[in-house]
């Protein structure tokens, strides 16, 4: 007997849907073979789905099975295609009708339950543009796919449960639309808790307003973590559409908690400096996000720049330019987005000391230079915003602390989200959000420069070396100045701050 089940992969970020044809037939040796491009896990299907069904006090048919995961060509991963096997296997067995329009979805556990499985809202995603009606998947994914209007989201404990409704004998009721409310939450580290540091913070708040790349230099302890940490709790809030790119990127990676929802919160991520290039970048045999997917619309976090691999900083070049890189492998080829805030932190020197006020440096002037070689120059032309972070004075520290007068996260909130808001009006007819992501014809377009202002930055540039791209930067830089200030062009003033954040390394 034959019998289809419809289910759904992902490659990459893109879903596609996948038909699970299961055959039986009484004919020859009890089999069970899985055909279609399986990877070892869709492979192992068998025991879990045999064992499941054993378990459920059903009994397995004692028969030749195939399945075939169709399109054929197309590699299978993942273990979330062991519910919709186990109900074309009982579906030929006990005889019962599979609800059309369905899809089905979620890994079994020995005993029969399921398990939160990762991709649920891409499934979710897939199935609401395909016109199918009903998701069957496991209790635990449910509140995932539940964001997603238009579809019955069916959350199923155990497979008792679900071919209990398959054959009239109990009813399933869908999952709650999860309404997509914002819950306001005070952020893990506040601006109003770093002491000193006025001209790092304000730098903060240019890169926060125009999501711009910054990079700060400075020695141990002066403060650079944890400005770099406040980040999220002065940029604004996601919005719906950027809710489901990033839930979307963390439910195919695994990185989604049972019964979660929708992801408010802006990515933070901060590996270590020994991670390789696969680990920031992605890739793999199977391409798996990197940290700088996991970063997108949020801040990444690279402590001790120098001592990341070169190889991994210099792969982040097209990523940081284009904001998304494409893998390409013999198998497959797949897109990942990669819009995020680069923040990075170094010392001045091997040691950390150099031009430190009290502390003697260590260092030679060649181990100094090889030190800062170790960050090329094409890397450091792509980050927007140069700042020397200073050691505080104690005195200064305490002064600051007794008068507790720091301006919190949320009121400077405000202010990025009033520059935003400029720039969203500025740019409704684009497909760009921000400053930082402005094309050069996008810089032609929107950036009102006077004659006097232009020649300022002429003169800047020649004088300094700056590069085509360095140039266009810095205008990118002045608008958010101008932003903040809520200025409708950019001034002389604009351009002499924005010329100060250019790179001293």
């Amino acid at each position: 007997m034959f019998k289809k089940v419809n289910s759904a992969a992902y490659s990459g970020l893109k879903s596609i849907g996948i038909d699970v044809e299961i055959n039986t037939t009484k004919k020859g040796l009890s089999e069970f073979n899985i055909v279609g491009l399986p990877s070892k896990a869709v492979d192992e299907s068998e025991e879990r789905v045999k064992n499941a069904i054993i378990n459920s006090n059903i009994d397995f048919p004692e028969k030749r099975i195939t399945v075939n995961l169709a399109p054929a060509d197309v590699p299978k991963e993942g273990s979330f295609y062991d519910l919709p096997i186990a109900i074309g296997i009982l579906a030929s067995a006990l005889r019962f009708k599979i609800p059309e329009k369905s899809l089905f979805f979620g890994e079994l556990s020995l005993d029969g339950s399921l398990r939160h499985t990762k991709g649920a809202l891409p499934l979710a995603l897939f199935a609401q543009s395909e016109g199918y009606k009903n998701v069957f998947l496991p209790e635990e994914s449910a509140n995932e796919a539940a964001v997603i209007k238009g579809i019955n989201v069916y959350p199923v404990k155990n497979l008792d449960q679900i071919i209990d409704f398959l054959i009239n004998k109990r009813k399933l009721k869908p999952a709650e639309y999860q309404n997509r409310e914002r819950k306001e939450e005070e952020p893990e580290f506040d601006m109003s808790e770093i002491l000193g540091q006025e001209q790092t913070k304000r730098v903060a708040r240019i890169a926060a307003a125009g999501g711009h790349n910054l990079f700060m230099v400075g020695s141990p302890g002066s403060g650079k973590t944890m400005i770099a940490r406040s980040l999220p709790g002065i940029l604004p809030e996601l919005s719906d559409k950027e809710s489901l790119e990033v839930t979307k990127i963390y439910s195919i990676s695994g990185n989604t908690s049972p019964g979660s929802g929708l992801i408010r919160k802006r990515p933070f991520r901060a590996p270590h400096h020994g991670i390789s290039k696969v680990g920031l970048i992605g890739g793999g045999s199977r391409p798996k996000p990197g940290e700088i997917t996991l970063a997108h619309r949020g801040v990444l976090f690279l402590d001790e720049f120098n001592e990341f691999p070169r190889s991994a900083l210099e792969a982040m070049r097209q990523p940081l330019e284009d904001g998304g890189l494409t893998i390409s492998r013999s198998k497959q080829r797949v897109n990942y987005p990669s819009e995020f805030m680069l923040v990075a932190s170094s010392n001045p020197c091997p040691c950390g000391y150099l031009n430190h006020p009290e502390k003697e440096c260590e260092c030679t002037p060649r181990q100094v230079s090889r030190y800062r070689k170790k960050i090329s120059g094409p890397i450091l032309d792509r980050i927007d915003l140069h700042v020397e972070v200073p050691s505080v004075d104690v005195e200064k520290l305490k002064k600051e602390r007794r008068a507790n007068s720091n301006e919190k996260s949320k009121e400077i909130r405000k202010r990025v989200v009033k520059a935003r808001k400029r720039q969203a009006k500025r740019f409704k007819k684009e497909e760009i959000r921000t400053n930082a992501e402005m094309k050069n014809r996008h810089v032609k377009k929107y950036c009102q420069l006077s004659e006097k202002t232009e020649e300022i930055l002429s003169q800047a540039a020649s004088k300094f070396n700056i590069s085509a791209r360095g140039y266009f930067k810095m205008i990118k830089v002045s608008q958010t100045i101008a932003d903040l200030e809520d200025a409708d062009e950019i001034k002389a003033d604009h351009v002499a701050e924005a010329l100060q954040y250019r790179s001293k390394m």
